[in-house]
């Protein structure tokens, strides 16, 4: 059975709802200790209000693309605030459908930066020696199918996703044996960010799960195992988790 200790530290982004929101939860009910980053301070009171362990359940708000540039210092930050981190867990995120007559550079940028530029920067601050925990550190990143179909009006999104996964890989190399790092790509899960795409392109392309639509639960469950010592010799792969879509 996994578990955790309240020494062990994850940072997790996009805890205010959807996917980060139930990986803090597991984690937290694991027994690890949770730095739970989002935007919005009321929301992620919500979801610490929900946590097994509020005692070891920390609210970080803070918009992760202004000044991306400090982000490596923010995290180094953390750790002299809480202790050394035992894993990353980068789940915010934001999608735009944009077909190609309409792209614009503005909204290219805005997705690169919350879905690329932001996670690669904490996973630099992470990377410091001084900040992570000496076992079995890791950083996981949540990327997308996405990267990999070729989805209508979705070029900046799926561009994003896949860089993401391509730099998770140099990473994994670059930071090997002290820190793992993985990717996981979801399918549609039923999130807020999934309903709302369902209400502009409809149900056909969630009919392909031959599984049925994803719950949150299903990405968290993984999510800790990677995290965890069971995982040890887990690292450089993004776990593709879509219930049959691909």
């Amino acid at each position: 059975m996994i578990c955790f200790s309240k020494e062990d530290i994850f940072l997790v982004t996009g805890a205010s709802s959807g996917i980060g929101k139930e990986i803090a939860l597991r984690l937290n009910s694991l027994g690890a200790s949770v730095l739970a980053n989002g935007r919005n301070e009321e929301r992620l009171q919500k979801t610490k209000s929900m946590a097994a362990h509020p005692e070891n359940f920390f609210l970080e708000a803070r918009e992760l693309t202004e000044n991306i540039q400090e982000l490596p210092l923010w995290v180094k930050n953390l750790k002299e605030k809480y202790g050394r981190l035992k894993g990353l867990i980068s789940c915010a995120g934001v999608i735009a459908d944009q077909p190609l007559q309409v792209l614009d550079e503005s909204t290219g940028k805005k997705l690169f930066d919350v879905n690329y530029f932001a996670p690669v920067f904490l996973a630099k601050g992470f990377a410091d020696r001084r900040v992570y925990a000496s076992e079995n550190a890791s950083i996981t990143f949540l990327a997308s199918i996405s990267a990999f179909l070729g989805e209508k009006a979705q070029t900046f999104y799926g561009a994003s996703k896949a860089a993401l996964i391509a730099s998770a890989k140099t990473l994994s190399h670059e930071l090997s044996p002290k820190v793992r790092v993985n990717c996981i790509s979801p399918g549609p899960i039923d999130t807020e960010m999934t309903n709302r795409a369902v209400e502009i392109h409809g149900h056909s392309n969630i009919s392909r799960c031959t599984l049925g639509i994803g719950n949150v639960k299903d990405v968290s469950a993984l999510a800790s195992f990677l995290v965890s010592h069971e995982a040890r010799w887990i690292t450089g792969q993004n776990y593709i988790l879509d219930g049959g879509y691909i």
